[in-house]
């Protein structure tokens, strides 16, 4: 292809899925390689490809990096630290989005490249709706298209949903759902490729059945034909002729040598290969190392100097895939001794660590994982700020990957890229059957230890969750189980699926094909390759074998818990939950959260509240949670008219005295209502401090609660009134010859200042006379 000048500014666009997109070249980042504009809806990324100009000799693999940026002002936002703005470290969701991203182009660049290439995604603009990885998919195959970078697109990507119908009768494939869309739907679906071929698979769902996820990604296959007609297009107009790398300068010498170290590795790899079973890694791995040694002889016999070597050990690891794959297609043998459908020896166990709210073992072959579960209250939810949205997530899985699990020193830095991919797989695989928040108000963290890796450790993270989660007590659906799923295939198209992939089965012409599920259905699924892209038939085989498999983990499991335990460990916090009149939230926080941080201080629980009204209340302590749910109680009580209680009397006017009847909650007693006769001063009857039993004779308009004290007395309630004065007789003091003949004035009915609680203004501050 001559080179086309990308210096002009060019247009492409196409109708997809019911909504424009668009394809922009030549106006951003002109000095890349090859670089473009994505736009669908209001959501726009920006994709570059550079390759550098230097050659890393002393690397024996392909140097790829693809980052996912992310910017907070594509969304409008701004950073809420208050002392960091800027964007930071990438975010979990980004880095899986660059996963995605990279697993959907390795595979089509050349062996042997060892330049470094980037492809580098950023978005520029968010509409709510529309997923900026989509987007990244297409950016960086029309990046890496129109480049001079080898590689062998065009591919593209798309995101299928399976949504119910309006009317609810049944479930419809949908091309780019939005965000709404995808929370209520069934599947949530990614695939990169080509019509012909799927490279890379990504999806989450709801138990949904084998035969329907084969629809749906036939369905997304289908509607990938116009985005990569469009990338051909594009790469026409505009593409430039594509870089060769230079052959390696051999002499005459060089090639023989190689030539006849190629010869003898096929030899005695084949020989080795069918001489006997290696059912343990260890034992392959010394297999690998007695080859590497013998050629290491073999040269040392031809004279071989030790600085043309480098070459022909170059030649072992991809000689022995091959062999592996021909010892599969030509001869029905893997080289552990297994049949094409057999798994590795499985192991089971719960309940190994003491004090941990939940613990499971899992094991398959060599890959031996231990996962464990904490429970904790709902404020422990982890707050997600990303480029587009804010969120609390209360299921979360992480997983470790130490190198001695691999039998390697190396320092621990922290999760990686791979860590929280797997992480995510895991975790994906586990949420369609979590429950829900109202039935289980605890937030969830699981954690995976990988002890020992040979194959999927991912898939044996899930089993190890799902053993975990239902020794913790966990009220989870169904158990999950998962297996990867491997190819052996050939450039003259001969291929076949392998259950439960391990080590050597993982090479050129293979695949990993994580697919989790229920006995209803599959719940996550991730594919990637080492060939060109799985055709439907592959597929679909991959599906039936893998559903097999399925059932047969999760008998394993069954055998060492069958379903989730009646009761939480000892040593886990308990959860309950009290629903409150929302209007009464502001009395349970108090001012500045003075109420409710004493009832945390003085009960040791912790208090969550909704807006909706809903207060979950956490404690590992019963005695604490019993006191801080019955003072949450009294605190939101709804006073009627005619109770009694027994209150505190807190405050006196000239005109009665206000008491306590609940915490925080007080009413007035009226002069007049203190005793059955008349009352010159409050203090002839209660003092501050008093405890006197009330009978609620009102509630006004405004809440407030008026009380009477003499009521309760003429109720049955136990008071013990004190001798009334004596006053002189005559005058306009009235009449009266004790308490029941006593004729007052009329009690004062004038206005009540300071009435109410404390939240409704200043306390009266006169007092009483003394």
């Amino acid at each position: 292809m001559a080179d086309q000048s990308t210096g002009s500014p060019r247009h492409f666009e196409l109708e997809w899925g019911g909504r424009s997109l668009s394809v922009d070249i030549g106006k951003f980042a002109g000095q890349a390689n090859g670089a473009c504009t994505v736009r669908y809806g209001d959501t726009v990324v920006l994709a570059t490809a550079v390759l550098s100009a230097n050659v890393r000799e002393s690397i024996d693999f392909f140097p790829l990096m693809v980052d996912f940026e992310e910017r907070l002002y594509a969304a409008g936002k701004i950073k809420g630290s208050r002392f960091i703005k800027r964007e930071g470290r990438p975010s979990d969701e980004a880095i899986l989005a660059g996963r995605l991203i990279d697993r959907a182009i390795r595979p089509l660049f050349p062996e042997g490249i060892r330049n470094d290439v980037q492809v580098v995604i950023t978005t520029l603009s968010w509409d709510g709706e529309n997923d900026s990885d989509i987007l990244g998919i297409i950016g960086a195959s029309v990046a890496l298209s129109i480049s001079d970078i080898p590689w062998n697109g065009p591919i593209a990507g798309i995101r299928v949903g399976r949504i119910a119908s309006e009317d609810g009768a049944r479930q419809e494939l949908v091309i780019n759902p939005t965000y709404t869309a995808r929370d209520k739907g069934s599947l949530d679906l990614v695939v990169a490729g080509t019509d012909a071929r799927a490279i890379m698979i990504e999806a989450g769902a709801k138990e949904v059945p084998e035969d329907d996820f084969r629809e749906a990604i036939a369905f997304a296959m289908k509607h990938l034909r116009p985005l990569t007609a469009l990338v051909a297009e594009i790469q026409t107009a505009v593409g430039k002729t594509k870089w060769v790398p230079p052959a390696p300068t051999l002499t005459d010498e060089d090639k023989r040598v190689e030539e006849r170290s190629r010869t003898f590795l096929q030899t005695r790899i084949r020989e080795g290969l069918r001489a006997g079973i290696r059912e343990t890694k260890r034992e392959r791995s010394a297999f690998v190392s007695g080859i590497k040694a013998e050629l290491d002889a073999f040269l040392t016999s031809e004279q071989v100097g030790k600085d043309k070597r480098k070459r022909c050990f170059d030649l072992v690891k991809p000689l022995i895939e091959a062999g592996v794959v021909a010892l599969t297609l030509e001869e029905g043998k893997r080289v552990d001794g297994r049949s094409f459908t057999q798994i590795r020896p499985l192991g089971a166990e719960i309940a190994l660590l003491p004090r941990t709210h939940g613990s499971g073992y899992f094991t398959r072959g060599d890959t031996r994982i231990l996962s464990t579960v904490t429970l904790g209250a709902p404020s422990k939810e982890q707050i997600i700020d990303t480029m587009e949205f804010d969120v609390k997530k209360r299921y979360m899985h992480h997983y470790n990957f130490p190198s001695y699990s691999v039998g390697e020193a190396g320092p621990n830095r922290g999760p990686g890229r791979r860590e929280i991919g797997h992480g995510a797989l895991a975790e994906r695989a586990l949420e369609a059957v979590i429950p829900p928040k109202e039935q289980f108000p605890y937030t969830i963290r699981v954690v995976s230890e990988t002890f020992s890796s040979n194959g999927s450790s991912s898939m044996a993270s899930t089993c190890g969750s799902t053993l975990a989660l239902m020794d913790a007590g966990v009220p989870i659906t169904a158990p999950v189980a998962g297996v990867a799923m491997g190819l052996a295939s050939d450039d003259a198209g001969q291929w076949k699926v392998l259950t439960d992939l391990q080590d050597l089965e993982d090479g050129k012409g293979g695949m990993d094909f994580k697919i989790a599920g229920t006995r209803a259905g599959i719940t996550a699924v991730q594919m990637d390759t080492k060939t060109k892209g799985l055709t439907p038939e592959m597929i679909a085989q991959t599906l039936t074998q893998a559903h097999v498999g399925r059932m047969e983990v999760l008998d394993v499991m069954a055998a060492a818990i069958a379903s989730p335990r009646a009761e939480l460990s000892k040593y886990a916090p308990r959860v309950q939950t009290i629903q409150i009149n929302p209007e009464r939230i502001r009395d349970v926080i108090g001012p500045g959260g003075k109420i409710i941080n004493e009832i945390i201080e003085k009960t040791g629980a912790e208090i969550d509240i909704e807006q909706t009204g809903l207060i979950f209340i956490t404690s590992v302590s019963a005695e604490g949670m019993d006191r801080a749910i019955e003072w949450i109680k009294q605190l939101t009580r709804e006073v009627k008219t005619g109770e009694i209680f027994r209150g505190k009397v807190t405050r006196l006017l000239n005109f009665g005295a206000f008491v306590e009847i609940l915490p925080k909650q007080e009413g007035l007693v009226h002069i007049s209502e203190l005793a059955p006769y008349h009352v010159a001063e409050v203090t002839d009857i209660v003092d501050i401090g008093d405890e006197v039993p009330v009978m609620v004779k009102e509630i006004d308009d405004l809440g407030r609660i008026n009380l009477s004290l003499k009521a309760a007395v003429d109720a049955g309630e136990a008071f013990e009134y004190p001798s009334p004065p004596e006053r002189p007789m005559g005058g306009d003091r009235g009449h009266g010859h004790g308490p029941s003949g006593f004729r007052g004035g009329p009690p004062h009915r004038g206005p009540r200042p300071g009435f109410g609680s404390p939240h409704r203004g200043p306390p009266h501050r006169g007092g009483p006379r003394r």
